[in-house]
């Protein structure tokens, strides 16, 4: 199951690559599968959750600077649409 999501967060990363919101939305979805795994894998094995801390402090970090560039992106551009950029052409 943790694999079809992954997968399936992969899936609309690639088909979505035009709108940047639902790339963000897709990436979200992609770290919190791998949490999940994480988390499933750790407690089965009996680790330590500690470096489940680290990951989730750098997923909260790729989350606001995602946030932040759509809304500079959006104050510039009127839109979240990619292609609209100049520097992509």
């Amino acid at each position: 199951m943790f694999t079809f999501m992954f997968i399936s967060g992969l899936i609309v990363f690639f088909f979505k690559r035009k709108h940047f919101l639902l790339m963000l939305l897709s990436l979200e979805f992609i770290v919190l599968s791998l949490y999940i795994n994480m988390f499933y894998y750790f407690s089965m094995n009996n680790f330590d959750f500690f470096f489940m801390m680290i990951f989730l402090t750098m997923s909260v970090c790729e989350g606001a600077l995602g946030l932040s560039m759509l809304i500079s992106m959006i104050r510039m551009h009127g839109n979240d649409y990619i292609m609209s950029l100049t520097f992509l052409w």
